[in-house]
């Protein structure tokens, strides 16, 4: 059912964890299915230095979640901003339909990162 990306994001999270000396840190949560995912981020001359994530949900949002944190990283927030839910999805194999919300939820953490360090 899950794609080899899924799952090794999922079995091998990166940045994984909290981030101590934050520049932003925000909470999404998806209501329907109660995910929810924390982002941490340091920004250093306006691109994420470091990004951090804690998630507590389905094996799609936390492998989503580990996805944006890479893809993330050493970007600008206007590059970040390139990012859709459907190019977290491709870049982990395609999600089918009843997982798709995990990249959603990775990319409403995202909007709502980019929006804190404004």
């Amino acid at each position: 059912m899950f794609s080899d990306a899924v799952l090794d994001h999922f079995r091998n999270p990166r940045n994984a964890g909290e981030l101590p000396g934050a520049t932003a840190v925000v909470e999404v949560n998806n209501p329907v299915c109660g995910d929810i995912l924390k982002l941490s981020a340091q920004v250093v001359d306006g691109r994420f230095a470091k990004v951090r994530f804690l998630c507590r949900g389905c094996t799609t949002s936390i492998a989503c979640a580990s996805l944006l944190t890479e893809r993330i990283t050493g970007h600008s927030a206007a590059e970040a901003r390139s990012l859709t839910p459907e190019t977290v999805s491709a870049a982990l194999g395609g999600l089918p339909p009843a997982t798709f919300h995990g990249a959603q939820l990775a990319i409403d953490g995202l909007k709502a990162l980019i929006e804190k360090t404004r």
